[in-house]
């Protein structure tokens, strides 16, 4: 399945929840992109070219990474892709490897939010550097700053807020979402795999909607 959403939607959290329901691997391209930069590897050396140049890292770069670890996983284990494809060409990139090995997507899920909503998440969302599990923080204090130390509740590691999340980057990033992304929603529309949730209610509820559209 594809779990599709504007920043600060929850789709690391559903993902982390489907995961451990459906026991499948969670394939996000944030993580690919920053194992790939960390470890120096081949396409993580061309990755940081562009992107020490400040430009777009291109589509058939991006595929590369997405598809590598893809197809690395058992043609009879499901998965679940958070962050890619982003526009049409990966997701016509991604039909055809999958068609290779006589699979196809079964369901795209897109977690619906209203942008006023996003504004007021992404400005309080924090991430774990140790295991990565997204967390949300009120900024109680007069300065603005989050209101509880900044330790996570499930390993004990320490937050911090992704530098993308920040005000200043974040309404920039949802003017790119809008206009790159939203599009490959009509790509899986007229496939009949989409399923659209709304995405304002507890995450339990978010959750069970999404079983549901998944047939659970």
């Amino acid at each position: 399945m594809v779990l599709f959403g504007p920043p600060g939607a929850g789709k690391g959290t559903q993902a982390q929840l489907l995961t451990e329901r459906l026991k499948i691997s969670h394939i996000s391209s944030g993580d690919l992109f920053r194992h790939h930069l960390q470890a120096e590897t081949p396409l993580g050396l061309k990755a940081a070219d562009y992107m020490n140049r400040g430009v777009l890292v291109p589509d058939e770069l991006t595929i590369d990474i997405a598809l590598e670890k893809v197809m690395s996983i058992s043609s009879d284990e499901g998965f679940i892709l958070d962050g890619f494809p982003r526009n049409r060409l990966q997701a016509k990139a991604l039909e055809e490897a999958l068609q290779t090995r006589a699979r196809d997507v079964d369901k795209v899920v897109y977690i619906d939010v209203p942008e006023d909503e996003l504004l007021r998440r992404l400005a309080g969302r924090f991430v774990c550097r140790q295991c990565q599990a997204p967390h949300s923080l009120a900024r109680g204090g007069t300065d603005g700053s989050p209101d509880r130390e900044l330790i996570c509740e499930r390993c004990g590691g320490e937050l911090y807020q992704r530098t993308d999340d920040r005000p200043e980057a974040v309404q920039t990033r949802i003017e790119v979402y809008k206009s790159e992304t939203v599009p490959v929603l009509d790509f899986y529309r007229e496939r009949d795999i989409l399923a659209n949730i709304p995405g304002v209610d507890t995450v339990e509820h978010i959750n069970q909607r999404v079983l549901e559209a998944l047939g659970l």
